[in-house]
């Protein structure tokens, strides 16, 4: 994984990302795994409509995307949020929403022009 500038993500890790968080399961996983702070995949279970293998599943993909990390403790890994990956992804998302806006806004002023080109509401 590689860090953009000021902490951010590059375009792979974007992908990485939006793949890890567009799940609603894994949104799910995130959330409670927010509110208990570390947890194994088993306690995570406890907590979901999910088996424990699922949940391990989708901790994979969250790893890969390194919105958790994993620690061993004998014989239990238990797993945690990475806030800043989460706030890369909120920022990720973010400027996606902004370019977004301007490309409409763009699609709007050409078709108002447009509009007003052809006489308008005659």
């Amino acid at each position: 994984m590689n860090a953009g500038v000021n902490g951010g993500v590059n375009a792979g890790d974007d992908e990485l990302l939006w793949a890890a968080v567009a799940e609603p399961g894994r949104r799910r996983v995130l959330d409670v795994l927010v509110t208990l702070g570390e947890a194994t995949p088993t306690a995570l279970a406890q907590q979901l409509p999910f088996t424990r293998q699922a949940v391990s599943k989708h901790l994979a993909v969250l790893l890969d995307a390194g919105v958790v990390t994993q620690r061993r403790y004998g014989r239990e890994v238990r797993f945690t949020v990475r806030p800043d990956r989460l706030e890369a992804a909120a920022r990720a998302m973010t400027a996606a929403a902004a370019r977004w806006d301007a490309r409409l806004q763009a699609i709007k002023r050409i078709a108002e022009a447009e509009h007003r080109d052809q006489g308008g509401d005659r």
